[in-house]
C-alpha cells in the first residue's frame, strides 16, 4: 500500500471535501501559497473565490468566518501559529460556538479552525509552542487532536461537515508520521470515539496527538514485561468516556501522556473521569509540561519542559510496580524531568 503523510492526509481531505461541497471555502493568512502545505494546489483546483487570503487580523478573519457560516457557507479557517488563537478565542468561544446553543438550534455555524504544526517546534520559542488544546475542551467548543495520517484525514473530514465550530489541532510532532493506507479505504472518522492502538492488560495508557507514537515505542520496548494498552482520545470535547471506562476495566491502571500544562490540563480531566468510574489497581499518573509552562528558545530547555518516553516509563514504572530503567531521573507525579549527575539534583 502507498505511505501517506500527516500534512497530505490534510491536504487530501480538504480537497476532497471541497470537490464534494462547493460550500466549503479555506481563509487564512498566505493560504493561497501554502506557507503550511496544507491548502498546496487548492487555488489552482478551486479558484481565489473559494481559497481566500486575508490580512493579518485573526479577530477579523475568524469573525468573517462566522457570518460566512452563518449564511450558508462551510469555511476552513487555518491559523499559522498556535498562539494566535488567544487572539480570537472571543470569537470562537463566545459567539461562533454559542451562536446554535442561543438560538435554541434555528442557526449553525459550520467553522473548522485548523492549526497545522501546533505545539513545540523547535527554537520556536515561548509565544509559537503553545498547545491550548485543553482550552477549547474546557469551554465546550469540539476539538480534535489526531496522532496518525488516517486519523487526520478522517477527522478532517468530520470536521468539515459538523454543523458545530471543530477546532482540529495538528501537533508538529505528528506532522512527519507517515503511514501505510488504501486510499479507497479512507473516509470520516467520527467525533467522539476515541481508538486503541495497541491492546494491553496491565496499564492503559492515555496519549494525545504525536505522543500516541511515544506510548507506542514505551509500549514495545516493556513488551514482556508490561503490557501496555495505548488509547488514543482522538477526540477531547466530546470524550470517549465508556471507549477509556472499557480500557480501565481491562487493565486497571493508568497513565496520561498530555502535552499541555499540568494545572487545569487535559489529563487532570481524564482522571477525574477516571476517578469516577471503576476503580482503579493503583493511584494514575500524569505525565505533561509543567505547571504554567512557558517553552524556552533553547533546544534542551524546550525538550525538558516536555512530556515524553522518559517520564512515561517512570510512571508506568509507578503505577505497575514493575522496575523499569529510565535515562535520566524523574518526578512524573509533577510531569517534570529532573536530571540527576554525578549523586546531585
Amino acid at each position: 500500500m502507498p505511505k501517506l503523510s500527516y500534512l497530505k492526509a490534510l491536504n487530501r481531505a480538504l480537497g476532497d471535501e471541497m470537490a464534494r461541497d462547493a460550500s466549503v471555502c479555506v481563509l487564512g493568512e498566505d493560504v493561497r501559497v501554502a506557507v503550511s502545505n496544507v491548502t498546496a494546489g487548492l487555488v489552482k483546483r478551486f479558484g481565489p473565490e473559494r481559497v481566500l487570503d486575508t490580512p493579518i487580523s485573526e479577530q477579523a478573519f475568524t469573525s468573517f468566518a462566522t457570518g460566512a457560516a452563518l449564511v450558508g457557507l462551510r469555511p476552513l479557517v487555518e491559523f499559522q501559529i498556535p498562539s494566535l488563537l488567544f487572539l480570537a478565542f472571543e470569537q470562537i468561544a463566545n459567539q461562533a460556538h454559542k451562536v446554535s446553543l442561543m438560538s435554541g438550534g434555528r442557526a449553525r455555524v459550520p467553522v473548522t479552525y485548523l492549526l497545522p504544526g501546533s505545539g513545540s517546534r523547535e527554537a520556536w520559542a515561548g509565544q509559537h509552542s503553545d498547545h491550548p488544546y485543553g482550552l477549547f475542551a474546557h469551554v465546550g467548543v469540539k476539538t480534535v487532536v489526531p496522532a496518525t495520517p488516517s486519523d487526520a484525514y478522517g477527522l478532517l473530514l468530520s470536521a468539515l461537515r459538523d454543523d458545530d465550530p471543530v477546532v482540529v489541532f495538528a501537533p508538529a510532532g505528528a506532522l512527519g508520521v507517515r503511514e501505510d493506507v488504501d486510499p479507497a479505504a479512507l473516509g470520516p472518522v467520527p467525533l467522539g470515539r476515541g481508538r486503541v492502538h495497541r491492546a494491553g492488560t496491565d496499564v492503559t495508557v492515555v496519549a494525545v496527538g504525536h505522543l500516541v507514537h511515544e506510548a507506542l515505542a514505551v509500549a514495545e520496548e516493556l513488551a514482556g514485561r508490561v503490557s501496555v494498552e495505548v488509547f488514543d482520545p482522538r477526540t477531547l470535547h466530546p470524550l470517549d468516556r465508556a471507549g477509556l471506562a472499557a480500557s480501565l476495566r481491562r487493565t486497571g491502571r493508568l497513565v496520561v501522556l498530555d502535552d499541555s500544562n499540568r494545572s487545569c490540563g487535559f489529563a487532570a480531566e481524564v482522571l477525574a473521569t477516571a476517578a469516577e468510574g471503576p476503580r482503579l489497581r493503583a493511584a494514575p499518573r500524569r505525565v505533561t509540561r509543567p505547571d504554567g509552562a512557558v517553552l524556552p528558545f533553547a533546544p534542551a530547555l524546550d525538550r525538558a519542559c516536555q512530556p515524553g518516553r522518559t517520564g512515561l516509563l517512570a510512571a508506568i514504572g509507578e503505577v505497575t510496580g514493575v522496575s523499569v530503567s529510565v535515562n535520566a531521573g524523574v518526578n512524573a507525579s509533577m510531569g517534570m524531568i529532573v536530571i540527576e549527575e554525578g549523586g546531585r539534583t
